[in-house]
């Protein structure tokens, strides 16, 4: 049993004036007490004066991605133990960032699916993203082309127990061949995949950059849409009826924030060729926040220098810099991204899994507190801290 003294704490949903006292036993959360009441044959971990708020959840990475630039075009021609290092290595800074979840949303010839239980973070995962013929990611092996190449698809990854069905619903920036104004696959391809999967029990999420492709994504029925960049002709573009669909369907949408340094100027001149900016997918965020549209955190973490692995807290201060207030932008790091991917975590709450992360600072006042880990527990095991922390029973 695990008492951890705090000075306030962030329960996923709302703000908690301190001091508190989160109990854990067996990996569980037990009792989240106002005070530091004793508590009878617990361990007390003292964490001063540090917020303590549920484990960070990324539910937009990929693992197998170094963090430098080319890094999704490097996969391919890793040996095994060369990707199993570098796999290792990303969730060694995602951890430094207090991100105790992660989602990885393409892997290259099911890497990552094959070793979702070895790590200490709980590891979720779609496998190879499945994409058309030279589509974007198409080295990662998911491509497939026809009704029935779809449904096989499909069916693979279900036997695989993946956790999520990755779609490519446009092009990308990071695969040359490719564009991401265009449409990689029909209306009617995209249901194919949705019916497919939803037999058997998994959800969709769909890639998608250009306009169109979120409009198909969304009336093939999809569970999420990441990047929703809504690219048209003219730029990026957001009609009144899509963000009016998006909130009745109850789409969850990640946005892909998070950059911690400046994207390289070829990556700038992409964005600038299709009329898209970082500012301006900020600006969408809030958008779409005020409409009412499901907003989770995810960094696409791993593509490239800027995109690295554990920029999570630059990706929640980013919405907050869109207008989604500072509670809301946490909790798409937490409670909201639990929902969206169907684990007990996410809250510090009765029953819940005992991940739970202690920042310096804040982060209802200043999201930048974030920045700031001191502790991350897993399991309701301390696995790192930089505090002198007093510990007695």
């Amino acid at each position: 049993m695990l008492a951890l003294r705090a000075g306030r704490a962030f329960d996923g949903e709302h703000s908690l004036a301190g001091p508190v006292t989160v109990i854990t036993e067996n990996g569980t959360i037990t009792a989240i007490e106002q005070g530091h009441p004793d508590v009878p044959d617990a361990e007390v971990v003292d964490l001063g004066t540090a917020t303590v708020l549920p484990g960070l959840i990324d539910t937009h990475v990929h693992l197998g991605a170094d963090s430098e630039i080319g890094a999704l075009d490097r996969i391919p021609a890793y040996s095994p133990e060369q990707l199993d290092a570098v796999i290792k290595e990303s969730l060694e800074r995602q951890l430094k960032a207090g991100v105790t979840t992660v989602r990885d949303l393409g892997d290259h010839q099911w890497s990552v699916i094959d070793q979702r239980d070895r790590h200490r973070q709980r590891v979720l995962g779609s496998g190879p993203p499945i994409t058309s013929k030279q589509g974007h990611c198409w080295s990662m092996g998911g491509e497939a082309t026809g009704e029935d190449e779809l449904r096989r698809a499909v069916r693979e990854r279900a036997e695989r127990r993946v956790d999520v069905v990755k779609i490519m619903a446009s092009g990308g920036f990071a695969t040359p061949g490719t564009a991401v104004s265009d449409c990689q696959f029909t209306e009617q391809e995209l249901r194919v995949v949705v019916e497919e999967a939803h037999a058997h029990g998994l959800p969709v999420t769909a890639h998608a950059h250009s306009l169109a492709s979120v409009q198909r994504a969304l009336a093939a029925g999809v569970d999420g849409i990441e990047h929703i960049s809504c690219l048209t002709d003219h730029g990026m573009h957001v009609p009144r009826d899509l963000l009016d669909a998006l909130t009745e369907a109850d789409i969850t949408v990640c946005h892909t924030l998070g950059v911690s340094q400046e994207p390289p100027p070829f990556i700038r001149e992409a964005w600038e060729k299709v009329g898209m900016s970082y500012a301006g997918k900020v600006s969408m965020a809030g958008l779409m926040y005020d409409h009412g549209v499901k907003t989770v955190a995810g960094t696409d973490g791993g593509i490239a220098k800027g995109k690295e692995h554990g920029v999570i807290a630059y990706s929640v201060a980013h919405l907050v810099k869109g207008g989604v207030p500072n509670a809301a932008a946490l909790a798409a790091a937490t409670s909201q991204a639990a929902k969206a991917l169907n684990v007990t975590k996410g809250m510090l709450k009765r029953g819940w899994d005992a991940d739970i992360i202690a920042v310096q600072g804040d982060p209802m006042r200043d999201i930048t507190a974030l920045h700031h880990v001191t502790t991350v527990i897993i399991g309701g095991q301390i696995v790192t801290t930089t505090l002198p922390i007093d510990r007695r029973v």
